[in-house]
């Protein structure tokens, strides 16, 4: 394959998707003869700071590419590590151009938005002869066990909650709904209370609740998720922002409580579930939910919002209809990607069901053998065993647990094998140095709001 005069070697195309072009591919074609050091950094909150070194050509013929190369890096580095402010060094007019991409009305427009909205700080490119050094701040989150716990966990489709005594969960229950088409913030406020409750009634007290939810979440704050993307603002600032503070106080008075993104708890699930740490943790449901426990098993504060972190270099790649960028893991990782793969195979689904019910359609394919669905998990197969070596460059993993409804069923592990085949073909030294897993079914659908009742440390 070739793009943009960068020709890319790639074995391995999803049969039902055969312009994907693997952007980890395209980047290492990328490189092999580019020559002009260029250093990137990412500001957040607090003063931590991501760096990223790398190469450009330098050359008016691969401008282009050079253009390409460096936005889609500085966009993964955005939504892997968040920020409000981008530094470059090493290239004058590369920063230029990456002023005129992210700036209002830009073609990355939503990314400036999104930061400055959540880092709830201007968001700016600058060019500096000397970037930042490196800087985090990782923490201990979790895998508290003792007592009656409640973990909820909030997805697009569906909300999941737990009843965990002394860290065996004892109920768990999945109720479908609609969060993201309701504009009134009482519509998910009920729903999360009547999860509470439910939970509650199966066990003889109530210790603490843990909430995993899609969002950024700061001092359990809501600060930004597509679950309240309806919601007015000036509504989504006065009943959102504290909507589970207010939903857990409400309920059961001043018990222990944490707020956390689902990707966070995600990566938290698969390294309660695997008893290890370096721990990449992926739920595939209505969105791509990601979250990482570092070496020493802390939360790194990272955004890990790799749902909109690129993945495929094609032109032609599917496009996520909020950020409006194209190729980015939304559409790849999640029951969209089986959705809009599902007419290549010869699968028509009706447009009466919700998306939750449209993946549930083609869960019940996959009973019978030989099912024209097994392309579609083959297709998302390959599209993971590419992604996971891409991941693998920035977060240097060595466990991935594969969480969420997608993974559910047979669907789940054909997935896994083919994405260790393209691994081990096409990866063949990342392969050595990773493990992919899959949970327990029970754990596939509930690991994460059990996960999630151990988010608070109880009083003493």
């Amino acid at each position: 394959m070739n793009h943009l005069g960068i020709e890319v070697p790639v074995q391995h195309v999803p049969e039902l998707d055969p312009g994907f072009l693997p952007l980890g591919k395209f980047n290492a074609a990328f490189r092999t003869d580019a020559k002009k050091p260029l250093a990137l950094a990412v500001e957040r909150s607090q003063g931590q700071v991501a760096v990223y070194r790398t190469f450009i050509h330098g050359t008016p013929e691969r401008a282009q590419a050079d253009c390409y190369y460096v936005e889609r890096i500085i966009k993964t580095m955005l939504w892997l590590y968040g920020g409000f402010r981008v530094y470059i060094s090493g290239d004058r007019e590369i920063c230029a151009k990456m002023q005129q991409i992210y700036c209002p009305g830009g073609q990355q427009a939503f990314d400036f938005d999104y930061m400055a909205n959540v880092f709830e700080h201007p968001f700016e490119v600058v060019y500096c002869d000397q970037i930042p050094a490196e800087k985090g701040d990782p923490k201990a989150i979790g895998r508290h066990l003792e007592g009656c716990r409640i973990g909820f966990d909030a997805g697009g489709s569906d909300r999941k909650v737990s009843a965990v005594v002394d860290g065996e969960p004892v109920f768990s229950e999945e109720v479908v709904w609609f969060p993201k088409i309701n504009s009134d913030p009482d519509y998910h406020y009920d729903g999360i209370v009547s999860a509470l409750k439910s939970a509650a009634e199966h066990m003889p007290r109530v210790d603490a609740v843990g909430v995993s939810s899609a969002g950024v979440y700061i001092d359990n704050r809501t600060m930004n998720a597509s679950l309240f993307l309806q919601v007015p603002k000036d509504a989504f600032d006065a009943k959102v922002k504290d909507i589970y503070i207010r939903a857990i106080r409400d309920t059961f008075g001043d018990v222990p409580y944490a707020v956390c993104n689902d990707g966070d708890v995600s990566a938290l699930a698969g390294a309660m579930n695997l008893g290890e740490n370096n721990v990449l943790g992926i739920a595939m449901g209505t969105s791509e939910a990601v979250g990482y426990v570092d070496p020493e098993g802390r939360i790194t504060g990272w955004l890990n919002e790799l749902a909109f972190v690129p993945v495929d270099a094609s032109p032609a790649a599917m496009r996520d209809e909020w950020s409006g960028d194209i190729g980015c893991g939304v559409k790849y990782f999640s029951q969209d990607a089986v959705i809009k793969l599902a007419p290549a195979a010869g699968i028509n689904l009706s447009e009466k069901l919700s998306p939750a019910e449209k993946l549930k359609e083609v869960q019940k394919l996959m009973d019978v053998p030989g099912s024209p669905a097994e392309a579609i998990y083959r297709s998302i197969g390959v599209y993971l065993g590419h992604s996971l070596a891409l991941y693998h460059h920035f977060y240097r993993f060595r466990h991935v647990l594969l969480l969420g409804r997608v993974m559910s069923g047979r669907g789940g592990d054909l997935i896994l094998d083919t994405a260790k085949k393209v691994l081990a073909e096409e990866y063949p030294e990342i392969a050595r140095q990773i493990c992919p897993t899959l949970p327990d079914e029970k754990s596939r659908r509930v690991g994460q709001s059990v996960a999630a009742a151990s988010l608070p440390e109880l009083g003493r």
